[in-house]
Order: C-alpha cells, then structure tokens, then sequence
C-alpha cells in the first residue's frame, strides 16, 4: 500500500499518476475517476470569478436602475406623468377589460402561428422547384414573397380586413378576428418562407447527392434528409418571428375586434387617462420575454452543437 501512495490516487506510473501531473483527472485503484488537485483548483478559480462577476453585474444594475428612477422621479413634468401613465385606480379599472382583450391577442396568435408555418414551408418549397414546368408555382411564390414582405403589416390588415368584405363574394369570411387572422398569416408568411428557404439552401449539397445515390426521390429527399436538417437551424429566427407576431397581433385592432389594444383605447377615451395602454403593454411583455429567453437559449444551444 505505502509502496503505490496512500492518497487513494490511481497507482504509481499508471494513467492515474500521468493525468494528475498534467492536472487532469486520474483513475483510482478500484476504477473510479477523481479529479486532480490542480483540476480542483482550476474550478474553484473558475466559480469565484463567476461569483465575483455576478456581484459586480448585480451591484452596477441596482446603482444604474436607482439613478434612472432618481432623474426620473426629480424631473419636473414627473406628477403629470405619473398622474397620466400611473395612475393606479385607472390601472386597476382597466385591468379586467384589457386581461379578457388579451386572451383575445393570445386566440389570434395560437391560430395564426400554426398557419404561418404551413404557409411559409410550401412558399419556400415552391420557390426551390426547378423543374421548367413548375416555373409558374416558382415565379407566383416569389411575387408572393416580395408583395408580402414589402407592405407593412397594418396595411395589409386594413386592405383585408375592409377590402375582401367590400367584395361581396360568396364564402368571404366577414368575421373581424377571422380577417386579421388572414392578414397576419399572409403577412408573416412570406418572411417565415424565407427563412424555411435559407435553412433549406444551409443544407449541403453533399447531403442532397448521398440521399439521391440511396435511391430516394426528390421529394423523400427533402422530407426526410433536407427538412428536419434545415427545420433544427431555423427555430431561433422563428421563435423570432412569433415573438413580432405576438405583439402584432395588437394591429388587428385596427378593423375592430375588442382585443387588448382596443380594450385600452376605449378606457383612455373614457378618462383621458394613458395608464390602460401601460397594462396593454404589461401583459404583452410577460408574454414575449419568456418567448425572447427561450430564443436566446435555443440559439446558445445551436452554437455550442456546432462547436462555436
């Protein structure tokens, strides 16, 4: 026993002894791996800078947000503002109205968002046809992207939501929710499809040709090989996308339907009190954080996939 060491380290001139010189782990008698001393060190090094760091990004954020509600709160136009942005009785009466118009904004998102991504994926299937014949498909689903991307989204809900009505025609819908939700997927669905294409077109050729040699067809190909490939690389920039069309939905506003930007507006008509508009704004905030967060950690995750 004196003659291997009595620091249960792995045995003399094993990989035990070879790795705690090198400050790696080492390997006990028994199998067990156990870190070295310089490994044990390098770590607690490690967590007292993280720790160290923590403190001082803590103590300047609580000095920088007491200094900004300090000129804030000593401004001289602050009892006005407060009086008409927080205002706490108006913000407690609005609240109830504002919370059920948006379960409305929430509605129109849950819908909508299933049928951006259907509408985005076949657009950016068709613009990477190539076949002569289908250049129609292709030459419609890139006009299709450039309109759609090209007009603000508040005019295409005005154009749908008083435009298709006005038509008169059999089976239009004339459901105010109904039209914005149309609005909102033709709008988002053309920058969803480029975003599906730019994932497709990421994929390697190389993939595409090996796929091909198996013998599956072109659209196997792309189901199989191609899709799921460029669908894990492009769920950062959609989760993106949603978190715009979460506070989009707020637009529909616009042609009618009582969501919770219009719920606010009614009250600040009522009161000429601004304080509504602060719980609109509250609400939609709880909701995209989480959403920005969780794009911020899948993006994290990608790169560290990829050894960035």
């Amino acid at each position: 026993m004196s003659a291997f060491g009595g620091s249960g380290k792995a045995t003399a001139g094993g990989p035990g002894q070879a790795a705690g010189e090198s400050g790696g782990s080492g390997q006990t008698a028994a199998g067990e791996w156990v870190k070295s001393e310089r490994q044990v060190e390098r770590e607690r090094v490690r967590r007292s800078r993280g720790r160290r760091s923590a403190s001082v990004a803590t103590v300047s954020t609580i000095v920088f947000i007491v200094l900004v509600g300090w000129i804030v709160t000593n401004s001289p136009g602050w009892p006005r503002v407060q009086e008409t942005f927080f205002n706490s009785d108006a913000f407690v009466k609005a609240l109830p109205d504002v919370l059920s118009g948006f379960l409305l904004n929430i509605k129109i998102f849950l819908i909508a968002e299933p049928l951006i991504l259907v509408v985005g994926l076949l657009v950016a299937l068709a613009r990477g046809v190539r076949k002569p014949a289908f250049f129609p498909i292709r030459a419609l689903a890139t006009l299709y992207t450039d309109v759609f991307r090209g007009v603000p989204t508040i005019l295409v809900i005005y154009l749908i939501g008083f435009g298709l009505p006005a038509l008169r025609l059999q089976g239009i819908p004339t459901d105010l929710v109904t039209l914005g939700i149309i609005a909102l997927t033709l709008s988002y669905g053309a920058y969803v499809a480029e975003v599906f294409r730019s994932g497709i077109e990421s994929i390697h050729p190389s993939q595409v040709a090996a796929a091909r040699s198996l013998g599956l067809s072109h659209g196997k190909t792309m189901r199989f090989v191609v899709l799921p490939q460029a669908t894990r690389r492009v769920v950062p920039p959609l989760l993106n996308d949603f978190v715009s069309l979460q506070k989009d939905t707020a637009l529909v506003a616009t042609i009618g339907p009582l969501e919770a930007l219009r719920q606010a507006q009614i009250h600040a008509a009522g009161t000429f009190n601004y304080t509504p508009y602060l719980v609109a704004a509250l609400l939609f905030i709880l909701l995209t954080i989480p959403m920005a967060r969780l794009t911020d950690h899948l993006a994290a995750r990608t790169r560290r996939r990829r050894g960035a």
